[in-house]
């Protein structure tokens, strides 16, 4: 998940067999699914946004965080220095770094109103655009 998903997403990359996804947790639009297992502190809890039309079949390694904010602000404050100063002292394993839920749910988010969220998230969605570009640019420069 880390490696492909970005923010957020309305799409997937890859399909179960439906009987096998009949039986798996799923996200709905609007939740955040976020990685619980990692090689990398920094990978560890990333989360996207589910913004698909439908439901969506989770991983085992993953957890599925229900909420009522923007889900875009929330995928974001999960990469933020706030999130990642909180996340630090719940991580456990040592090869394989590993989150739980109940540590997840000691991490304290900020929360304006959700206009402000929405308008939080739709600057930062600029310039994570922005961003690429800049990325892009320089490597057909190189």
């Amino acid at each position: 998940m880390h490696t492909y998903y970005g923010i957020w997403t309305t799409t997937t990359k890859s399909f179960t067999n439906p009987s096998l996804a009949a039986k798996i947790r799923r996200a709905a639009p609007g939740d955040l699914i976020v990685a619980t297992t990692s090689e990398d502190d920094a990978a560890l809890a990333k989360a996207t946004a589910w913004l698909g039309d439908c439901d969506v079949a989770v991983s085992g390694d993953a957890y599925i965080y229900r909420h009522t904010l923007d889900p875009r602000y929330v995928a974001y404050f999960f990469q933020s220095e706030q999130f990642q100063d909180q996340k630090v002292r719940h991580i456990t394993g040592t090869k394989v770094r590993r989150i739980s839920g109940e540590s997840l749910g000691k991490i304290r988010i900020p929360v304006p109103p959700l206009a402000v969220q929405r308008e939080i998230a739709r600057i930062l969605d600029q310039f994570t655009q922005l961003e690429a570009r800049r990325q892009q640019y320089a490597f057909y420069r190189n």
